[in-house]
């Protein structure tokens, strides 16, 4: 499989680490109970110490849909075809406007591709991630010829998920199954891949579902579809819940040893790109294993990305003459239910 284009789309709304303790500061006030600025003083150690500086969001006259068509457009004049020429869209992330129809649809419709078949992936961060591994097999049976994979994690918008709910902290303890919201950042990606049987592929993964209640956004009504745990919905129903500290805790080991499972040569590997969601962190497991040198981060520049992540660091590396065409790259995930990938391929 060819990746024959991957680009990314920023909105233009940049936030520092003081932006962020602003808005908490401002939608905690009424709520809060206890000492708001030693908590603030937390936030903003935990921020600084796990590589945060700034990330983007939307613009009030931006909307989602507009970076996806950024990024196709570039994409698709980048890998010289037409839009008739891609048979297979994939929608992947957590950010959405549809539980049903697929998301795939209307973006279909608003790209222009009336030859695509649709459908969604849905799999928190490794979202983008799986969707490769899931193209990679359907290109391989000859079905589809040029696929698309777009995904679009804009969710800081009022009223969603995460903003301004979990940014209102009822007190101090409440940090430790939120602070992740506010290492967020907004972008939409897309990628064009075509079969190519010359350029091999290695795909490693694992499921941890003990850890399932670490990071969540329940649906009204989850209780009758999973067994209850309190962890589960404490910023709310529909609101991003997540213990920051134990995911890292608990991946630690699981990063190091789904990353020795891969058969790539190390010394043959250009770059390794980790799922933005703290460069202290991955930093760390890189250190273990003697590669953090190989590291692409863009967690201090954009913030966690979701599912958007890794192919962020991609275009950004690509842009920036880190990696050409012949390199070998890795990725390198970890995500909420969770689950750990580490794969290669040929650029």
């Amino acid at each position: 499989m060819k990746i024959e284009a991957i680009k990314a789309a920023l909105p233009t709304k940049k936030l520092t680490n003081d932006d962020i303790l602003a808005l908490i500061e401002e939608y905690s006030k009424p709520t809060f109970t206890g000492d708001l600025k030693a908590a603030l003083s937390k936030i903003n150690f935990f921020l600084r110490y796990s590589g945060s500086d700034t990330r983007h969001w939307l613009d009030k006259d931006e909307r989602p849909i507009d970076l996806v068509a950024r990024a196709f457009q570039e994409a698709i004049t980048e890998a010289n075809c037409d839009k008739n020429d891609i048979d297979l869209l994939v929608y992947t992330g957590i950010g959405r406007g549809f539980i049903e129809p697929a998301a795939a649809y209307h973006i279909a419709a608003s790209l222009g591709l009336q030859q695509a078949e649709c459908f969604d992936i849905l799999d928190a961060c490794m979202s983008w991630t799986r969707t490769l591994n899931i193209v990679h097999s359907l290109l391989q049976t000859g079905r589809y010829k040029r696929a698309l994979i777009v995904n679009a994690e804009c969710n800081m918008r009022f009223g969603g998920p995460v903003f301004p709910t979990v940014f209102q902290l009822p007190n101090v303890e409440a940090i430790e199954w939120s602070f992740p919201a506010y290492t967020l950042g907004e972008a939409a990606t897309a990628t064009i891949l075509s079969c190519d049987p010359d350029r091999e592929w290695e795909f490693h993964f694992k499921s941890r579902p003990d850890l399932a209640d670490l990071c969540n956004v329940p649906l009204d009504g989850y209780e009758g579809y999973c067994t209850p745990s309190q962890r589960i919905g404490l910023n709310g129903i529909n609101k991003f819940t997540s213990f920051g500290v134990e995911l890292h805790a608990n991946a630690f080991p699981e990063f190091i040893n789904i990353f020795k499972c891969l058969k790539a040569p190390i010394e043959e590997i250009r770059a390794i790109f980790p799922h933005a969601s703290s460069k202290r962190e991955w930093d760390k497991v890189a250190e273990a294993l003697n590669l953090k040198h190989l590291l692409w981060h863009i967690y201090p520049t954009y913030g966690n990305l979701v599912s958007a992540s890794v192919p962020t660091g991609i275009a950004s590396a690509i842009a920036a003459g880190q990696i050409k065409r012949g390199d070998r790259i890795a990725g390198w995930v970890g995500s909420a239910g969770m689950s750990f990938c580490a794969y290669s391929f040929i650029y």
